[in-house]
């Protein structure tokens, strides 16, 4: 497995012809298997380690696997192919919103998109005279595999994962050098396509930045990837991609991760939780700042003070206690990720089961990596002394269509409940399967009603 490099003659690592991992073709049509969030990520970087992965490379340099594998390369190939653009077509794109045509033109980026809808013919025409390469935006609300292989990803990360495909000519770029704010992976699909890759400037990136080619040096990595290949690289790693000349057009498509997703993000978060939680309770928290503190040039020696013995409160609050915490950064995910895979119409994620729930009843929790539990304000009250809930969402309700697509609107699906039932809902959460009656709740009234509204929204099942 070529996982390490070694300087080559002109000064550049290349990797380490390693001893590269053969199988027999598999009888599915996947190499991947899908039996759970982990077992997909441990297949997609194969052979290499889950625990070696996130010890020696994630979020710290480039993983390299190259496989002579015709199950990978098989299975590569049938997730986008350049034919697959005539159907989608037909399906109604547009640019700029599904896809860019664009080359990279003396450093800089230069978008070729025409107006309105997408025709294949001119895309055809695009590649083939004008070298122009197609980027393609979020294949996974067309393509059901990718769909499959992202959703599981999400649940393995917690994050939201998007994609990108790339068809590119021969002999043509179609991106300057640049790093981005997400961790990458790439699966070559069809062709091949020659890699660059260059020390980051800016470590764990949190912005997307074009490099001028002045200041990139040797690189660090340069490789070629062929179908069945797998590239990771951490945000910030500066790269860059052509397809070489007399070769057929490459595809590969981009999984991408973990875009504000850092302990910065979640502490931003918290925070403001934890300081509306504190000020309920601490006085001190409430009273007003002094005057005219807003028209100072420069923050007073007292107010930093102030602010420092704000937070050493605040931590010494969040050290003592397990209590959930207000949590946008959570709505926001389960909002916008993907709905579960499913074959077919989906009744699973709409109906609920035969058997409707009863005190003497045993539930368990369906899709369980699709829901979280966070507090906050209740939302149908504008008075000022809001009412703190407990909100149980989802994403069985997701449009896989809007998924990673920005600018189109979503919604937030699930329920909300009195603080009353937190307990209750945390034992839901965290156990295999319990019993009714065994929730903690004041009375077997309030017990029936919270199982029945779990189960109308498909979130439980009766064993």
């Amino acid at each position: 497995m070529p996982k390490k490099v070694t300087p080559g003659e002109n000064g550049k690592e290349e990797p380490v012809p390693c001893k590269q991992v053969k199988r027999e073709a598999l009888g599915g049509p996947s190499p991947f298997s899908f039996d759970s969030p982990s077992s997909l990520f441990e297949s997609l970087i194969s052979p290499i380690k889950t625990e070696t992965f996130f010890k020696e490379f994630w979020e710290k340099k480039p993983l390299l696997i190259q496989r002579d594998d015709p199950a990978f390369a098989t299975y590569h190939q049938s997730l986008f192919r350049l034919i697959d653009l005539k159907s989608l077509c037909s399906r109604g794109l547009h640019y700029g919103r599904d896809l860019n045509v664009c080359r990279c033109v003396s450093g800089k980026k230069k978008v070729l998109n025409k107006d309105g809808k997408v025709h294949f013919l001119q895309l055809r025409k695009d590649l083939d005279q004008k070298r122009a390469t197609i980027q393609f935006h979020q294949p996974q609300r067309f393509k059901d595999e990718l769909w499959r292989i992202q959703e599981k990803l999400e649940c393995y990360f917690g994050s939201l994962v998007g994609s990108n495909v790339y068809i590119t000519p021969a002999g043509s770029q179609g991106l300057p050098p640049h790093y981005d704010d997400v961790e990458v992976f790439i699966l070559q699909l069809e062709g091949e396509k020659h890699w660059r890759l260059y020390p980051p400037t800016v470590a764990l990136a949190r912005e997307y930045s074009v490099v001028a080619e002045a200041q990139l040096g040797t690189p660090t990595h340069e490789f070629t990837l062929k179908p069945g290949d797998l590239l990771y690289f951490p945000r910030g790693t500066i790269h860059q991609a052509d397809t070489a000349p007399g070769l057929a057009h490459s595809t590969h498509v981009t999984i991408s991760t973990y875009q504000n997703n850092s302990w910065g993000d979640f502490l931003l978060d918290t925070v403001s939780g934890l300081v509306f939680d504190t000020a309920k309770e601490d006085v001190e928290l409430r009273s007003g700042i002094p005057q005219r503190l807003l028209m100072q040039v420069e923050t007073t020696a007292f107010a930093t003070r102030r602010l420092s013995g704000f937070l050493r409160t605040l931590a010494d609050r969040l050290e003592g206690t397990k209590e959930l915490l207000s949590s946008d950064m959570k709505k926001d995910f389960v909002m916008h990720r993907l709905p579960p895979y499913h074959v077919g119409d989906g009744a699973e994620l709409s109906t609920p089961g035969e058997k409707l729930p009863r005190l003497d009843s045993i539930v368990k929790l369906q899709f369980r990596d699709h829901v979280v539990l966070t507090v906050g304000p209740d939302q149908d009250r504008s008075d000022e002394a809001q009412e703190m809930m407990i909100y149980i969402y989802h994403s069985l309700k997701n449009r896989r269509e809007s998924h990673m697509m920005g600018n189109e609107e979503t919604e937030s699906h699930g329920l909300r409940f009195p603080l009353s039932h937190k307990d209750a809902l945390k034992q839901i959460c965290n156990s295999s399967a319990i019993s009714v009656k065994d929730l903690k709740l004041a009375t077997d009234e309030e017990k029936e009603s919270l199982v029945l509204s779990l189960w109308t929204e498909c979130l439980i099942q009766v064993i």
